[in-house]
């Protein structure tokens, strides 16, 4: 039995070796399976006998091909390998479309933020130019912000934030730079042209850029200091030019500039902790609402209430129309603020 197995080339006789310490009922011989390559050397080693012929009989055996796929198994495999191909489509097709939805999304915001903010501009600028009371118009703005923060919280269009007073403390600072940021602006619009406010709040990349170095430590590279310089020598050469000019227009849209990357400088180096319900507009509706509760009693203080009928009309105003516009004034001031975050 052992011979025809060696013949086959399944076992191998273990080789001579010397007495072992075995327990009872143990072998110092056991068989030795061997690989594939042994097998066939021990096939083609045996050339005659009953055992050469069943040995080549089971050489044939194992090196037949493997059987051949059903059709029907073959065409599962293809139905899988399709199914697959399909749904990697359709995933990078959805992909796509998400891309796509995103891309024109983005595009509609920067729309609505183009033109709310041309509107809020143009009707600021009527209202100023009869009713020279900008602490008035901010107060009002960010009182009708206040109202809409408020409508959406009540209404559950956004979820209504939970803030710690801590949280408060640390947005407290945000406020009062936005505040003076968006009374600035308003003066620099009463005193001079929309357009030379705007060309002078080109220079917000600059002040950031040194807000930045001074108070987080970050230097421009050599690149970001040359790019500035068309910068500043453009706002220079309009200055030199500008019909409307005047200092008291001059120094309060740099103020507003200085003023509003302040903010930015701060929001980073504060980093107000977020819970859930905070989001940027959220967080932005907060500011609003504490700017009005900060600029009301100083509109008081120093301009008093002047933004009433009885004022507007002993003052000669169209009463209607004055106040008409400084409420689209405040909604689009509101909306394009809120647009752009």
């Amino acid at each position: 039995m052992q011979s025809a197995a060696a013949a086959f080339g399944l076992v191998r006789p273990c080789p001579a070796r010397p007495p072992l310490q075995l327990g009872p009922g143990s072998s110092s011989c056991r068989p030795i399976l061997l690989p594939a390559r042994h097998l066939a050397a021990g096939i083609a080693s045996s050339s005659r006998g009953p055992a050469a012929v069943a040995a080549r009989s089971l050489g044939r055996l194992l090196l037949l091909p493997p059987p051949p796929i059903s059709p029907d198994r073959a065409g599962r495999g293809r139905a899988r390998h399709v199914a697959c191909g399909a749904a990697a489509g359709d995933a990078k097709a959805e992909e796509e479309e998400g891309g796509l939805a995103k891309t024109l999304q983005l595009g509609a915001l920067f729309g609505l933020w183009y033109l709310f903010n041309i509107y809020f501009n143009i009707y600021n600028k009527q209202v100023l130019k009869v009713f020279p009371y900008p602490i008035n118009i901010t107060t009002v703005q960010f009182a009708v912000g206040t109202v809409v923060a408020l409508f959406m919280w009540i209404t559950g269009i956004f979820r209504r934030p939970k803030i710690s007073g801590a949280q408060l403390f640390a947005i407290l600072p945000l406020a009062v730079v936005h505040t003076m940021g968006n009374l600035f602006t308003n003066m620099s619009l009463g005193k001079v042209a929309v357009s030379f406010t705007h060309t002078i709040k080109a220079m917000e990349p600059f002040f950031s850029v040194l807000l930045s170095a001074i108070f987080l430590g970050e230097l421009p590279t050599v690149w970001v200091v040359l790019s500035l310089l068309p910068i500043v020598g453009g706002v220079a050469l309009a200055s030199l030019t500008e019909a409307s000019f005047n200092w008291a227009g001059f120094w309060s849209a740099m103020a507003s500039n200085v003023t509003f990357q302040s903010r930015n400088v701060l929001s980073k180096k504060l980093m107000v902790k977020k819970e859930e319900s905070l989001d940027n507009i959220n967080l932005f509706s907060i500011i609003t609402v504490m700017s009005f509760f900060l600029l009301a009693p100083v509109a008081f203080l120093t301009e008093g209430i002047k933004i009433t009928p009885t004022v507007l009309q002993s003052a000669g105003l169209n009463v209607k129309q004055v106040l008409t516009r400084s409420l689209l004034a405040a909604l689009c001031f509101h909306a394009y603020q809120q647009a752009g975050i």
